[in-house]
């Protein structure tokens, strides 16, 4: 049995709080991701690690040691560092005459590896070399997808799925203006991944909504991709799945249109709609005639009962 697996009841109450954050609840923490150096990695891969543990922080843990491990081979290093540190994601960098600049991506599911993607670093450019202002720690990116690739092709898919977790950050419920200052871009074109980040900037317009312009900020990366390892389509459903106390009520009677306004059916009794309070208008009243006809029908029907 595994080291981290023979915890049963905690001793102290600080090792009861720490085993109550790690329970399965209804609405997960947010998503942290680990970053870890393969034993022979260059300095590009090194740089590269930093800077994605740069726009993650305070969402990451980047390991500084060399791990020994080869992900698409043995996976065990990877669940064991992802069960010590409460991660879900991870990113391995790694360099060999055969893969040159490899970096992996993936995510896990239960302490176990669902998906992975090896990617090849053709190009990169650091943040410290654009020489620009930075974006604060922790804000919010604005992730944006250009290429037919990531709608068509499986592997893009799972890729393009792969980046949203990576780098969505926490869930928020109101959105400030001024809040939207960080774009990560990706773009899929010839068969290469060309990630860029901008600082956006807002500048004056003469009107109430804001110019928008893109500084680069860094880092730059041109990627392609290498190696797959994709869950199974049941697998992959079953890390998908909602808990039923978060799945919305259907409400009866009530349906909603392309457009979002809401229709609702209402269930009533017969109406007498001789009975109908109309407007009175001197065109609409009974003529006595009327009324003398209208009595005798009644007294006729009283009369047929009896």
């Amino acid at each position: 049995m595994d080291a981290l697996d023979r915890v049963v009841k905690p001793k102290t109450k600080r090792a009861k709080r720490f085993l109550e954050k790690r329970e399965p609840k209804l609405s997960e923490n947010i998503k942290n991701a680990m970053l870890i150096k393969g034993g022979n990695a260059n300095l590009t891969v090194t740089q590269v690690l930093r800077d994605v543990y740069a726009l993650k922080k305070p969402y990451g843990i980047l390991y500084k040691k060399k791990n020994i491990t080869r992900p698409f081979e043995d996976q065990t290093s990877l669940e064991f560092f992802s069960k010590k540190s409460d991660c879900s994601l991870f990113m391995f960098g790694s360099h060999n005459k055969k893969r040159p600049n490899n970096l992996v991506i993936g995510r896990m599911y239960d302490y176990h590896v669902l998906d992975m993607i090896e990617l090849g670093i053709e190009k990169f450019v650091s943040l410290k070399d654009i020489k620009n202002s930075k974006c604060p720690e922790g804000t919010k990116p604005m992730l944006i997808f250009a290429g037919d690739d990531f709608d068509v092709t499986e592997d893009y898919r799972r890729l393009k799925s792969l980046f949203i977790d990576f780098f969505r950050g926490p869930t928020v419920s109101n959105i400030r203006l001024a809040g939207l200052e960080f774009v990560l871009h990706f773009t899929a074109l010839n068969g290469k991944i060309y990630f860029r980040s901008y600082k956006l900037l807002l500048k004056k317009s003469g009107c109430r909504t804001p110019r928008i312009e893109l500084e680069e900020m860094g880092p730059s990366l041109d990627l392609v991709l290498r190696r797959t390892h994709l869950a199974s389509d049941d697998l992959y459903k079953l890390s998908m799945k909602m808990p039923k106390a978060l799945k919305p009520k259907k409400k009866k009677n009530v349906s909603h249109d392309t457009f979002g306004t809401t229709y609702g059916r209402i269930h009533m009794q017969k109406q007498d709609l001789s009975k109908l309070q109309t407007r009175k208008m001197k065109g609409l009243k009974k003529r006595p005639a009327e009324r003398k006809a209208e009595d005798e029908e009644n007294k006729s029907k009283r009369i047929k009962k009896n």
